[in-house]
């Protein structure tokens, strides 16, 4: 029905839920809006009323959307009632020229832009309405000449009159008009740019695209590099038991796991760093002590590549920086490890240090692969590569340098590159504030020396009784396997519901439970057990692959003592277990009475 005061529009389309959603983009309108479902239905509404627009779903059953249009258009009533076409496919130039002959004035896609959408219907509903305006001022004037007339002979004076006030009716209406036209301009203006941004955003989604396939088809490259030659070793320890044999084969497993964990540690770097969840404990740092650990993390490379690495630095003070030692040592050792894995056999790598007023300057130079000009600007970004060379190792995912210069920046400094070209060797500069309060110089080298003492400090052997749980078999029978030849007693189970039947009849002293298991995960597993009077003796180590500051914080509400991070450091683990105060949890005297023997 139509409503006085406001113009109707029509909305046709089969899917009840399109014309919903057509009625929340255009409701803030204030329009009178009709739906109809189906061709035929929108015809006899036609016949019933007027409409500013309609807007027609091309593909509908029975009568589509194109006929509908054609029989609109035929009736004489309707002939210059606009129709924006609603469709949900891809149509050729021809299917609009075909769309355009049967009076569609424009074409929606879907999915639908709600602002595009609401931008063409209320240009034309505006059309409508300084159209039905002009019909009332051309009624008026239709009006007003038969009064005129009528008049002429009696009333010259009057018609004067008249006739001025018409002229200023008519310019008034010619005013309107021309306004009316400038909002057209400019709302066609606005849907241009519109087109334009849509376009370049639709090209921006296509590169990120690109770049996502891009991402992870070299995340799996790197993942399968380091799973090949596992499987390789593994099957020459079944093929050759020798001692021998089995002593590489063990090495290459080790190589290849520290690998595969560099990379799953860098992939969270890059989402901490992403999520702003990098905390740094900073302290003051000797830059010698940060030169010696990065220098430490890559020389195995050095010596596999063949390189000659020199570094000149300052002998007569000492450089010191307010900084995390781990973190900055990371992003010295990830620009050596670049020079070396980008220099060829035999080349050379230059590390110099020297004080720029209240900033120290650490160059790595090499006379490796460049980089072309074209790459230079983009180096630091996520995912940007060089070209693989045969003559030096694969260049990974892309992230290493990414996280040098956000690490650098959080330390309030600043990290470049230069390069004169391919195959003319490339240059990266840091530069971090210098500490320049009174401090203990040698406090770096200090704590490096504290943690190679607790790194190397052997554990004692105790013997504990440990429950594994894990439902994956491989994990639950390797790490029980290495507790048992370590002298523990061990107990396991494959899900939460067996971890706790097995922790409530053998009493373990530690459990180490997966958080991931069937039937009870591991959060409830720790809960039952320390709702028991024997549980609050037992350590829990939680066992997983998630290691943010939530997960440990669910950890520890759960009620576990530890949390680690899979895979587990079997060193870390050891010496865990070597501190444990030697406790074991009992019954209370009415449970132990009720057990069977």
């Amino acid at each position: 029905m139509e409503i006085p005061g406001k113009v109707s529009i029509l909305l046709v389309d089969d899917q009840p839920a399109r014309l919903l959603t057509y009625e929340s983009i255009l409701g803030d309108l204030g329009q009178n809006l009709v739906t109809a479902r189906s061709g035929l239905e929108a015809l006899e509404k036609l016949m019933r009323e007027e409409f500013a627009v309609v807007l027609l779903d091309v593909s509908m059953p029975g009568m589509d959307g194109f006929e509908t249009a054609r029989l609109i258009h035929d009736h004489p009533r309707f002939e210059r009632t606009p129709i924006i076409f609603v469709t949900g496919v891809h149509i050729s130039e021809l299917d609009r020229l075909q769309g355009y002959k049967l009076g569609a004035v424009d074409y929606v896609s879907i999915p639908v832009v709600p602002e595009i959408l609401h931008s063409k219907v209320a240009v034309l509903v505006e059309l409508y309405c300084k159209r039905r305006e002009l019909r009332e001022l051309n009624r008026n004037l239709a009006l007003a000449n038969e009064r005129l007339a009528h008049d002429n002979v009696a009333l010259r004076e009057e018609k004067t009159r008249e006739l001025e006030q018409l002229n200023a009716t008519l310019q008034r209406a010619n005013e309107q008009l021309a306004s009316a036209n400038e909002q057209l301009a400019s709302a066609n203006r606005r849907l241009q740019s519109e087109v334009v941004e849509r376009a370049r955003a639709e090209d921006a989604l296509k590169e990120a695209d690109r770049r996502k396939d891009e991402f992870l088809a070299m995340l799996a490259h790197e993942l399968r590099n380091p799973l090949a030659p596992i499987h390789n070793a593994l099957h020459l320890m079944r093929m050759d038991p020798s001692a021998r044999q089995q002593s590489w084969s063990r090495e290459v497993i080790e190589r290849q796991l520290s690998q595969l964990t560099r990379l799953v540690d860098d992939l969270l770097d890059v989402s901490r760093i992403t999520r702003g969840k990098i905390a740094l404990a900073r302290e003051p740092l000797e830059v010698a002590s940060l030169i010696a650990r990065a220098v430490e993390t890559i020389q195995p490379l050095l010596d596999e590549r063949g390189h000659h690495f020199t570094v000149e630095a300052p002998a007569d003070e000492p450089l010191i920086v307010h900084g995390d030692p781990l973190r900055l040592t990371q992003a010295l050792g990830n620009l050596l490890g670049n020079a070396a894995k980008y220099t060829n056999r035999g080349g050379h790598i230059h590390l110099t240090v020297s004080r720029v007023g209240e900033e120290v300057e650490l160059r790595v130079r090499d006379d490796g692969v460049g980089i072309p000009a074209e790459r230079l600007p983009l180096i630091f970004n996520l995912f940007t590569q060089l070209d693989s060379k045969s003559d030096h190792p694969q260049s990974g995912l892309g992230i290493g340098l990414a996280l040098v210069r956000r690490l650098v920046q959080m330390h309030g400094g600043s990290v470049t590159a230069a390069s004169d070209g391919r195959n003319r060797g490339s240059e990266f500069i840091i530069r971090l504030p210098l500490l320049l309060e009174a401090v203990a110089p040698l406090h770096g080298n200090a704590t490096a020396a504290h943690e190679a003492t607790a790194r190397d400090a052997p554990a004692t052997a105790v013997r504990r009784r440990i429950l594994v749980a894990d439902d994956n078999p491989d994990a639950l029978a390797s790490l029980s396997e290495v507790l048992r030849l370590q002298g523990h007693e061990v107990f396991s189970a494959c899900n939460g519901t067996l971890a706790l039947e097995c922790a409530e009849r053998h009493l373990p002293q530690v459990a180490l439970l997966d958080i991931g298991m069937p039937l009870l995960d591991g959060y409830e597993v720790a809960r039952r057990i320390r709702a028991q009077p024997w549980g609050a003796q037992i350590t829990l180590f939680a066992l997983t692959g998630w290691g943010q500051d939530p997960d440990r914080r669910r950890s520890r509400e759960a009620g576990f003592d530890q949390h680690l991070v899979k895979p587990v450091d079997l060193g870390t683990l050891s010496e865990l277990l070597a501190r444990l105060p030697d406790r074991s949890p009992s019954r209370a005297p009415t449970e132990a009475a009720g057990l069977p023997g």
